[in-house]
């Protein structure tokens, strides 16, 4: 395996959503800002992106593309015996997802009121309440149209074809960049923002129907046709999906509780709370997606191979690698992001009706939250050993153990440190997750790190100290810049970022972080030993 072309390949094109996500954000936060609507618009975007997560990403990917890959590959069958049968499971197992996840969209649009309710739990002005629902009650029946989207990059992913499924979320970022270009140009700066706000709403359900269309296109390229309305089968093998699929919605389920508890406590907070964390968190996950989720997805049939095979000296280098890999690119990433938060936000993000104040609460979220990254991504490249083991429960423990300390730490600190306190929390919960998962790891004799790995971490951050000595004394450059305009400020921010890039690599190289064989070593088809 190529794990750093494969992980190139995920990468470069989320990479390229990412990067449209931030314009996204860049327009929202000049066009909206942070207030009430944009903390009721973001609170609604949330609800049916954690019942995507929970249901489609997490758990059915988990359980179903091992299940489907295996069909279409089995041992002693053709290729097109494999793919009928891959064919045959898919739609059985669409036969009962689509209509579950109308059911799902069916009960929330009928109990939304209450659902914003609960997640507000305050005194609420009337007017936000109202169009608190009605953002919601339009996005909502995204979850479907994703969902679906989902298990169809799940069948593509399983025959190699990765760009289609990393590709999609651009779709919606172009579609919301379009819309708030649309109604800036046609409201002006001084229309009504709540009008403006029902707009934006309804671009959600436009961009999912243009994402499934994406990955109907390319599904059928590869010979898969499903039929979306057929009578449900509750075959044996649907039942065995469900089976897998449900401690993994369980583990998964604490994630997306700590994700709406999150919007709970932040509601608690004076402020445009929710705003800050978004965009703060927005620049968090650019790193995220690119490494970790990358990571994941690209290790998991390998590891599977290894697994099934008894192969424990390669699954475990497959292991090394990809920590070596995400700890070499999101160290720095977490560095700089600390360190240069607030000139990063005000560049970013500042302009319109994002203030200087919005720029500081937010800078200082960002430099918290930040402090979580590698454990983020740390535990994207741990969790794919458990579940190519088809062990799925032992997450479930780690990320309700987090979930615990998380709720905890708020209950005890929430007003006493506020949004950043929110985010600490955030931090602290994920080091602890990704630290179980290692343990567990190391005790059951799955995999632990050695020596060499260790000492090249170790080296990886002190290259990352280096780098951020430099971007602290470089960092008040960025001031001369706030008030020209956003390509000169664009331009600034990419020199600083380049220089520091440069300092971390030169260093690393110099004192043994990576050198020119470990990369190399990355990019052969056999996985190198560590």
């Amino acid at each position: 395996m190529s794990l750093l072309k494969n992980v190139g390949t995920i990468g470069s094109l989320t990479m390229v959503s990412r990067v449209a996500g931030m314009a996204r954000e860049m327009i929202f936060s000049r066009v909206l800002g942070a207030n009430d609507v944009t903390d009721a618009w973001f609170q609604a975007f949330i609800i049916p992106n954690v019942f995507r997560r929970l249901f489609a990403e997490g758990a059915f990917s988990a359980a179903f593309v091992p299940m489907f890959s295996r069909r279409l590959h089995q041992d002693g069958k053709t290729e097109a015996e494999g793919l009928e049968e891959a064919r045959s499971f898919s739609q059985d197992v669409i036969s009962v997802f689509v209509p579950a996840l109308i059911l799902l969209t069916a009960v929330f649009e009928i109990a939304m009121p209450g659902v914003i309710w609960l997640l507000s739990d305050k005194p609420i002005d009337p007017a936000k309440f109202d169009y608190s629902v009605d953002f919601a009650q339009i996005m909502f029946p995204y979850i479907v149209l994703v969902s679906v989207v989902t298990l169809l990059t799940g069948m593509l992913n399983s025959v190699s074809r990765f760009g289609p499924g990393a590709s999609f979320p651009v779709i919606l970022n172009l579609v919301l960049i379009v819309t708030l270009l649309g109604v800036s140009m046609s409201h002006g700066a001084q229309s009504n923002i709540v009008a403006m706000g029902y707009v934006v709403a309804w671009a959600i359900p436009v961009a999912g129907v243009l994402q499934l269309a994406w990955l109907v296109y390319w599904a059928r390229k590869e010979g898969f046709r499903p039929r979306w309305i057929s009578r449900p089968k509750l075959t044996p093998e649907v039942k065995r999906l469900g089976k897998i699929a449900l401690p993994a919605a369980i583990g998964g389920g604490a994630y997306q509780i700590n994700t709406l508890l999150q919007v709970y406590f932040l509601n608690q907070l004076e402020g445009s709370a929710v705003s800050w964390m978004n965009y703060a968190d927005r620049l968090n996950q650019l790193p995220l997606g690119i490494i970790g989720i990358a990571l994941s997805t690209a290790i998991l049939p390998t590891l599977s191979k290894f697994v099934g095979a008894k192969d424990k000296d390669g699954a475990a280098r497959v292991q090394s690698n990809a920590i070596e890999l995400g700890m070499l690119l999101t160290l720095p990433a977490a560095v700089a992001l600390a360190v240069c938060a607030v000139p990063f936000i005000t560049v970013i993000f500042g302009g319109g009706r994002f203030d200087a104040a919005d720029a500081a609460m937010t800078g200082g979220v960002l430099a918290v939250l930040v402090g979580g990254l590698p454990a983020y991504v740390l535990v994207k490249v741990l969790v794919p050993s458990f579940y190519a083991r088809s062990d799925t429960r032992t997450p479930v423990y780690a990320a309700f153990a987090a979930l615990a300390v998380f709720v905890g730490f708020n209950l005890a600190f929430l007003h006493r440190f506020g949004v950043e306190g929110v985010a600490a929390a955030s931090v602290i919960g994920a080091w602890l997750n990704c630290l179980i998962l290692y343990v567990v790891l190391r005790v059951r004799g799955h995999y632990a790190m050695d020596w060499p790995l260790i000492g090249r971490l170790v080296r990886q951050l002190l290259a990352a100290a280096a780098m951020g000595a430099a971007l602290w004394y470089g960092r008040d450059l960025l001031e001369y810049v706030y008030d020209l305009n956003l390509m000169v400020q664009l331009l600034a921010v990419g020199v600083l970022v380049a220089g520091a890039m440069a300092v971390y690599f030169g260093v690393a190289f110099a004192i043994g972080a990576v050198s020119r064989d470990r990369l190399k070593a990355f990019t052969r088809k056999r996985v190198p030993s560590a």
